[in-house]
């Protein structure tokens, strides 16, 4: 399944696969793939995916157009 918000994401903020790939800890097919619909989400990718960008979930799977509903509140730092 596709989801064109993270196709969206990625390109309005000029990054390339192989940056996204990195921060998901895979290789540009792989994310490739991903973004293609050719293979799923995992959950652990789509949380990595929504904190790099610092937006929901429900934002990257298009349950919602606003990025910051549902978005688990940042973590305080010490």
């Amino acid at each position: 399944m596709r989801f064109p918000n993270i196709r969206n994401l990625r390109e309005d903020r000029d990054y390339r696969q192989r940056e996204l790939a990195e921060v998901l800890h895979v290789s540009q097919n792989t994310y490739s793939q991903y973004e293609n619909g050719v293979i799923e989400w995992t959950a652990e990718k789509l949380i990595l995916l929504a904190d790099f960008y610092q937006v929901s979930v429900d934002y990257l799977l298009g349950r919602t157009q606003n990025p910051q509903v549902n978005r688990a509140p940042a973590e305080k730092k010490p």
